[in-house]
């Protein structure tokens, strides 16, 4: 192959989930809304709502349906029986979608070293994610936040582009963005199977399993061409393809 592009999931790949931690900081800021505004609202009816979230939106993403986190805002309020002011409305899915910016994500081990001697070889380097209810604006912060995200010459988010991996709308639409690279000239990575490593199978892309943060497991997809346990290994593995 004549390598020439590079494009990493987020999740996992990138940076580390902490979902108790963004579901926190939803939660308190959702509630200081509420409170602000005399909605009355109970701390278990709030948790209900924020479970059914996560469940609709688990159901959609697995069956590739758009839901975000400002569908998932809408619905807490639907749930909590509330029908505020426009004004309030648009507070509260504020509060929602805005609170991670605050939470201190971390990049996986060694990704940063990695991204960095990758940009080195000369090759474009983008971003395929599947959002969940934490918006691309706030994804970008967390890795400006690291000092990574000027490595990235372009970003493919599922709630900018409109779908899910394994859809091959969404890797034509990084592929476009960086420059137009053929698929066969470009190495994707992320840590599932069925929509990273799928996806850039179906694309016909080389494709690396990165399992040092969420070993998947086999019975969830197809394997990589490639399997990655220490990002500090991938620039070695990249130069071996060029």
């Amino acid at each position: 192959m004549s390598l020439q592009a590079v494009t990493f999931d987020f999740w996992e790949t990138l940076v580390r989930t902490d979902n108790a931690a963004l579901r926190l900081a939803r939660r308190v800021a959702v509630a200081e809304v509420l409170a602000a505004n005399n909605l009355p609202a109970e701390h278990n009816d709030i948790e209900q709502a924020f479970d059914e979230a996560w469940s609709r939106y688990s159901g959609a993403w697995a069956t590739g349906e758009q839901f975000t986190g400002h569908h998932a805002a809408e619905l807490v309020l639907d749930l909590l029986g509330h029908s505020p002011s426009a004004e309030v409305r648009r507070d509260v899915i504020d509060a929602y979608v805005s609170a991670g910016r605050d939470v201190e994500l971390e990049l996986t081990y060694n990704v940063a070293d990695s991204l960095r001697a990758i940009k080195a070889m000369d090759l474009r380097i983008g971003i395929i994610c599947d959002v969940g209810l934490t918006p691309s604006p706030v994804l970008r912060k967390v890795l400006d936040r690291h000092g990574v995200l000027s490595v990235f010459d372009h970003w493919s988010f599922s709630d900018e582009v409109g779908v899910y991996k394994p859809d091959p709308q969404i890797f034509e639409h990084a592929l476009s963005g960086l420059g137009g690279i053929a698929p066969s000239n470009a190495v994707h990575i992320g840590d599932l199977r069925r929509t990273d490593i799928a996806g850039a199978i179906g694309m016909g892309m080389h494709s690396i399993r990165y399992c040092g943060a969420n070993d998947d497991p086999a019975e969830n997809g197809p394997e990589a061409d490639h399997v990655l346990t220490d990002h500090a290994d991938l620039p070695a593995y990249i130069a071996s393809l060029l």
